[in-house]
């Protein structure tokens, strides 16, 4: 029986994984024990999350409003694009985390290059991007915790996160916790797991071991040595530098997206915190020199209001890719241990949120299940891994950037699926027919925002016009919920210093 789950490594992915099977599988008979080192900090950088965020805290049964007190948190309602198409300064658009109105009742993208082409698309079936470009919150002070007006996710301090769930874990789920270093690895002699030696609290049995190591991977990539599939031909930036950058005062606007700005070999992240920004240079080490990377970061703090002297930034190196197997034997790896992409779109917290909730829903019973559990684990999350990796080389691939190298070599490596997407999108709009998984990593609208965005048109060869009056309909919804949510909604520094003196009605 599957009845001891030991998880090596704390961090947000850890403690995710720990919060969310002890919060399913209260009351039952599991001992769940999370094992972190002391020496070894949290990379605490992972500040974007996904609206499925929203969800797992309120299954794991934490309170938004200490969550905002406590993780200096903030609303995201999506990602700004900024000179990712032309390079011009007044090239940007959206990607919201809301629908477009009307979205799976008429085909919009047809019928807004028929009617409005000269309105931004996601401006024109969204009332979203507005609310970001005026700095509204998603919710009203009335708004219950985890409900929405707007569809939202989080802006983060990572640290103080792994702190805030370590600290929920304990308290109030009862997770059994480890602060030591694994010295060592013992096996049972049909190659699984038997327990980890520590250096201070000798060794620790268990039935199944999950991997939140990071990119050390002790598990899975260095017991197991399972292949690590290297993903640089694809998606070429390997190198970040972060650094913290201050408000000029304390009632400076928060904004409420994420900000993608597009350099000569990368793009820089801006996310706004209620008490600083953080702001980061991802970037291909074989296209651009550090010292020129961090020129460039720099100069976008100085042009953005921050000031020029900033600390030296902290550099993070990554090899694009993910593991052959997430789930070999009695060893499952989530987070960072599992893989990484690039901050593009944050899907690194969201795929550890995924792996955790399919562990704890399809929890094997016994030894004999796990590989049955595993094969399908491992099946669902190389498609979705797979589909990360599309999906933001699509960003890429639309560019018409020319300007150096790093733009025109990225516009040269189209993986095959995503070259035959666009070969279908030349005629026809992104569907249901494309992403037909129950759970798809990223909505079929989310790709009609990006590639409508990035200057992409599809040519209708079978036009429907008896749609234009139901589209035109959906047309001024959005504008209509637009114009009654600006006049609604509080800024996004009023509500979050509401919720911190007064906090949100409980559901």
């Amino acid at each position: 029986m599957v009845r001891r789950i030991v998880i090596v490594g704390g961090g947000s992915a850890g403690w995710l994984t720990a919060g969310l099977i002890a919060a399913d599988h209260q009351g039952s008979s599991l001992h769940i024990t999370l094992i972190e080192s002391p020496d070894i900090a949290p990379i605490g950088v992972g500040e974007g999350t996904w609206p499925s965020m929203r969800d797992t805290l309120r299954r794991i049964g934490v309170s938004e409003s200490d969550f905002f007190r406590e993780c200096d948190a903030s609303f995201k309602q999506g990602s700004r694009f900024n000179r990712w198409v032309t390079g011009a300064d007044n090239d940007y658009y959206f990607h919201p985390f809301v629908l477009p109105q009307g979205y799976d009742e008429v085909n919009l993208p047809e019928q807004w290059l028929a009617q409005h082409p000269d309105i931004p698309f996601a401006d024109l079936v969204s009332y979203q991007p507005h609310l970001c470009v005026n700095g509204r919150a998603p919710k009203q002070v009335v708004t219950p915790e985890f409900s929405s007006v707007a569809n939202y996710g989080y802006h983060l301090d990572a640290g103080k996160f792994g702190v805030f769930l370590r600290k929920h874990c304990l308290e109030k789920l009862g997770v059994h916790y480890v602060p030591d270093n694994v010295a060592g690895v013992a096996s049972h002699d049909n190659g699984d797991i038997a327990a980890l030696h520590t250096q201070a609290h000798g060794a620790l049995e268990g039935d199944l071991f999950i991997d939140c190591t990071g990119m050390q991977s002790l598990l899975l990539g260095k017991h197991y040595q399972v292949p690590f599939l290297s993903q640089k031909h694809v998606l070429y930036n390997d190198t970040a530098l972060a650094v913290q950058v201050p408000y000029p005062d304390d009632n400076y606007p928060i904004a409420s997206q994420t900000s993608s700005t597009a350099q000569s070999a990368g793009w820089i992240w801006d996310i706004g915190l209620p008490t600083r920004r953080g702001v980061g240079h991802v970037y291909s080490s074989a296209h651009i020199g550090g010292e020129q990377a961090e020129a460039e970061l720099r100069r976008y703090i100085s042009d953005t209001g921050g000031p020029q002297d900033i600390p030296p930034p902290r550099k993070l190196s990554f090899n694009p890719g993910y593991r052959e197997r997430f789930w070999h034997r009695n060893c499952v790896a989530i987070g960072l241990s599992a893989g990484f992409i690039e901050p593009l779109e944050a899907s690194a917290l969201a795929l550890a949120e995924m792996s955790a909730a399919m562990v704890s829903d399809e929890l094997p019973a016994t030894r004999a299940a796990m590989d049955i559990v595993a094969a399908r684990f491992n099946e669902a999350f190389t498609y979705r891994w797979e589909r990360v990796i599309d999906f933001l080389k699509l960003h890429y691939v639309l560019s018409q950037r020319r300007d150096s190298d790093y733009w025109r070599d990225n516009t040269a490596s189209v993986p095959e699926r995503l070259g035959d997407l666009l070969t279908l999108w030349r005629h026809r709009a992104p569907s249901r027919n494309d992403f037909n998984r129950i759970e798809e990593v990223f909505p079929w609208a989310s790709y009609q925002y990006v590639l409508y965005g990035m200057g992409f048109r599809s040519e209708f060869t079978n036009p429907q016009p008896r749609q234009a009056a139901l589209a035109d309909g959906y047309f001024r919804e959005a504008a209509e919920l637009t114009h009654k949510m600006l006049g609604g909604l509080p800024d996004n520094r009023t509500l979050i210093n509401h919720i911190k003196r007064h906090g949100l009605q409980k559901i």
